[in-house]
């Protein structure tokens, strides 16, 4: 996967898939890229295997090359 694009964009991992995103992206943008209301509760993110805390999604910018699980719980059982 390329990580440093010329068009201002980096490569991250998002849920196991190559994703291009803004260079300036933070975790809030990835969770909204990935199709998932960032305000929607029942969500978490983890960023290279270390969960960000809601609270810093917004602040949270990424890297090129880092891994962006996103999981949303379910009900049921």
């Amino acid at each position: 996967m390329a990580t440093q694009e010329h068009d201002g964009t980096i490569g991250i991992e998002a849920n196991g898939e190559p994703l291009a995103v803004a260079a300036d992206a933070t975790v809030r943008d990835v969770v909204a890229a990935l199709g998932a209301d960032p305000d929607e509760r029942g969500i978490a993110v983890a960023v290279d295997g270390a969960v960000i805390p809601r609270s810093a999604w917004a602040t949270t910018r990424l890297a090129p090359a880092q891994r962006v699980e996103v999981v949303r719980a379910t009900a049921g059982g």
